[in-house]
């Protein structure tokens, strides 16, 4: 048995790893429960972390709800940042949304970071959902997973003032310019997309199906997990011949 991030995750669950006759390391079972696990192949670490159902922010959702809370994501990329061990991450989405200030805050640490990172969109990347999937250095998405692209929305009480409709201005604001940014679409294909009628039943917004949403320049390439881990050995394998020449 091997146990890592004794210093760079004080604040996560210790990690065991025991050798395989593929070469392959995986953590204990209790990890797939977080949904997060460290694996080692060839001698790299890859984390994966997986953010599912819906994004809970500064409100906590009904307990049937399956959830995503960022204050659990928040300290886990700073602690994959941070180690020493761990060389690539990958994130898995299939999600329908949920707080913009809560995605948004995780995809803006995600664009920032220094270990090479892909993300794939299984089933669903929905809402706050697409800046999470660009975020990454390179995003995948499978073809029968879909992405629907809407304007900010607010639940409970509304007040009609010219006040609240700036807020939400600012706030689409910030989401357009964090997605162009980070892929290859316009912000003006992408205001596009958020304001199209005629597609979703009782609101604007488009859906985007997984050759779609590379076609528009949203999602870099279409592919599988297979595909994004390649990726990312191929960046950790880049990052040490560098390293290597220097």
């Amino acid at each position: 048995m091997t146990e890592k991030h004794n210093d760079d995750l004080q604040n996560t669950d210790k990690y065991e790893c025991e050798d395989k006759d593929d070469n392959t390391e995986v953590s204990q079972a209790s990890d797939f429960e977080t949904g997060s696990i460290t694996v080692s192949k060839d001698g790299h670490f890859i984390h994966c972390l997986t953010i599912i159902g819906q994004i809970e922010g500064h409100y906590i959702l009904p307990s049937q709800n399956k959830t995503t809370k960022y204050e659990h994501v928040i300290p886990q990329l700073v602690a994959i940042e941070e180690s020493k061990e761990i060389e690539g991450l990958l994130i898995i989405l299939n999600t329908v949304g949920g707080d913009v200030e809560a995605g948004l805050a995780i995809a803006e640490l995600l664009s920032t970071m220094k270990t090479p990172t892909a993300s794939l969109v299984l089933g669903g990347g929905h809402s706050i959902g697409v800046p999470l999937a660009v975020s990454c250095q390179r995003s995948f998405i499978v073809p029968s997973a879909t992405m629907t692209v809407h304007p900010v929305r607010m639940n409970g009480l509304v007040l009609g003032i010219p006040q609240t409709l700036s807020y939400f201005e600012k706030m689409q604001d910030r989401i357009v310019n964090f997605v162009a940014s980070n892929s290859k679409i316009t912000d003006e294909k992408f205001r596009e997309l958020m304001l199209k009628t005629g597609e979703l039943v009782m609101d604007v917004g488009t859906v985007l199906d997984g050759e779609s949403a590379v076609e528009c320049g949203l999602i870099d390439e279409l592919g599988g997990l297979r595909n994004a881990l390649d990726f990312i050995d191929s960046q950790i394998d880049g990052g040490n011949d560098a390293s290597l020449n220097n």
